[in-house]
């Protein structure tokens, strides 16, 4: 090779690490109840790290899903598909039991273990994540009709994942997706034109068949066994369960029209669906169909959070990685106080991140076994949560790839893919606007979820000054909201959490930094940190922060 083509001063690879070796993490696990999976959580952070499986991550999303309308015979199939990496990354979330694994393990802590499950898995690839979620998010709505929960809840969560169209019933697993919006609806629901019918008689109770009709402008992961669907029926928009196979082996009058061509999770698909005549049951009561919907939808919610975490984690990592091997003007970018800066106010933000996604899982665990207080506490935070820290996910993003400079902007770097799938999840699941309204409405119509989240954060009173007083400044906020100021509330709701969750429990490099940065006195003139990342205030141990971001990988 020439002389010119000497590779130097370049980082190497950053495979053969473990996702799991995660501080925050790994303390948040053991404290929400989940300390007994740390082991299985970790070897599954060592498969997410390896060479291989972030080579399946590449491969997957450089060959996206390919959507076979018919066959060709001419007969209509509606079959997508996929990548061999794609069905890799599959098996071995299922196999983990990363779609369900909750819903079936009496365990305390098993949503705690399952969100640090999907945490670690998820930085090998985000798209692959949509229909693992989807599943874990069904069962909860699923069992509004008992009848059908008994049906198909054991094969939803069994641990096989067994890919193709067949009757449900004949499958040793199931996923499930989710299918809601219209084109002249969006997040507008009630706007939805779909049509349920009743098959006999007037139907209307919990598993009764009907016939729907209509078009789906995004239906979640196609390729899936069952749906949750809204749709119009005789006493008002209402939910169902709808096959992809009927149990006759026929195929459903499910159309996949086209595939999504979407800014990222490309190795994911989203289709549009048409609906003509499509078997499916009622779940839950004619008319409660939002109401039905929802508690899959908060589940999805905190996925969102979660993946959120992990895209956080996993660009602070690689940019951390990058600046303690790159040189430039004659020393490590990491031994430069402006980089040391930036990685420590990304690092900042991740871990607040990651803390307040694992006491939401907490909380989760605790709700679903019929704790009042956690569930009310759940209803607020997640809201706000999943409101701002998805909506700080592609500053974030951004900055992490600007780290590694020009080589960043490169597909091979990875940060790119990173880059494109950030605002999803600020999107997925109702998007700014709606999750910011959705916590003002918790705080006006349910006045108990303002007051059990004020309980949590009272946990931290008198720990830090700067959090005692943006909590009651929240507080005073709270008493009068508005619409027009829904997104200021839902942000503090969600800095506030985070300060009082890193002020008990995390570092204290990191919680003083959080609370000096993102909980200062609004009313001053200058405040010392500018709001893009790297601007902390003086007096903060950057240093200390960034070795818990930067991380460790073998030799060779």
């Amino acid at each position: 090779m020439p002389p010119t083509h000497d590779v130097f001063n370049q980082s190497p690879a950053l495979v053969g690490y473990d996702v799991a070796d995660d501080p925050a993490m790994l303390s948040a696990l053991r404290r929400e109840g989940g300390g007994w999976a740390e082991e299985a959580v970790r070897e599954l952070g060592r498969r997410a790290g390896s060479a291989r499986v972030q080579d399946l991550g590449r491969q997957a999303n450089e060959n996206p899903p390919v959507l076979h309308t018919h066959d060709r015979f001419g007969n209509r199939v509606d079959e997508v598909e996929f990548h061999p990496a794609w069905h890799e990354l599959m098996t071995v979330a299922v196999r983990h039991g990363l779609h369900a694994a909750p819903w079936r393990d009496s365990r305390l802590g098993a949503h705690v273990a399952r969100a640090a499950g999907f945490y670690v898995w998820g930085a090998a690839e985000a798209g692959h994540t949509c229909p693992v979620s989807m599943t874990y998010a069904v069962i909860p709505a699923l069992r509004h009709a008992p009848g059908l929960a008994g049906r198909f809840e054991p094969l939803l969560a069994a641990p096989e994942y067994d890919f193709g169209l067949r009757p449900p019933g004949t499958k040793r697993g199931l996923l499930a997706g989710m299918s809601m919006t219209e084109k002249q609806g969006g997040s507008d629901v009630r706007a939805n034109t779909t049509r349920a019918v009743p098959v006999r008689g007037d139907g209307r109770a919990a598993g009764d068949e009907y016939r729907l009709t209509g078009h789906k402008w995004f239906t979640s992961a196609p390729m899936g066994d069952l749906f949750m669907v809204l749709a119009q029926a005789p006493g008002g928009l209402s939910c169902f369960l709808l096959p992809r196979v009927q149990p006759d082996g026929t195929r459903n009058g499910m159309r996949l029209q086209r595939l999504k061509d979407k800014l990222g999770n490309r190795s994911n698909a989203s289709a549009e669906v048409e609906y003509d005549e499509a078997l499916a049951w009622l779940v839950g009561q004619e008319g409660q169909g939002v109401r039905t919907i929802i508690e899959m939808v908060n589940m999805t919610r905190l996925d969102c959070v979660l993946g959120t975490a992990t895209g956080m984690r996993t660009g602070l990592t690689l940019a951390a990685h990058h600046a303690a091997h790159r040189s430039a003007f004659g020393r490590k970018l990491a031994d430069q106080p402006l980089m040391t800066a930036v990685l420590a106010d990304l690092a900042i933000e991740s871990e607040a991140a990651t803390m307040a996604a694992f006491r939401l899982a907490g909380a989760t665990d605790r709700a679903a076994r019929g704790d009042a207080q956690e569930s009310a506490f759940r209803r607020l935070a997640l809201a706000a949560t999943k409101y701002w820290v998805c909506k700080r996910a592609q500053a974030h993003a951004a900055e992490a790839l600007e780290c590694l400079g020009g080589n960043g902007y490169v597909e091979e770097s990875g940060m790119p893919r990173l880059y494109r799938e950030a605002p999803l999840a600020s999107i997925w699941e109702g998007s700014g606007n709606v999750a910011a309204l959705d916590a003002l409405r918790a705080v006006t119509r349910q006045p108990e979820t303002a007051e059990a989240f004020f309980t949590e954060v009272g946990l931290a009173a008198g720990a830090d000054r700067r959090l005692d007083q943006a909590a009651a400044r929240l507080r005073k906020e709270l008493a009068d909201p508005s619409e027009a100021r829904a997104r200021h509330l839902a942000e503090a709701i969600a800095v506030v959490l985070q300060g009082a969750l890193l002020v008990r429990y995390g570092d204290p490099a990191v919680a003083d930094a959080f609370a000096a940065s993102r909980l200062g006195d609004e009313s001053a003139s200058f405040p010392g940190w500018g709001r893009a990342f790297g601007t902390l205030p003086s007096g903060v141990d950057a240093e200390a922060i960034v070795s818990r971001a930067t991380p460790a990988v073998p030799a060779g």
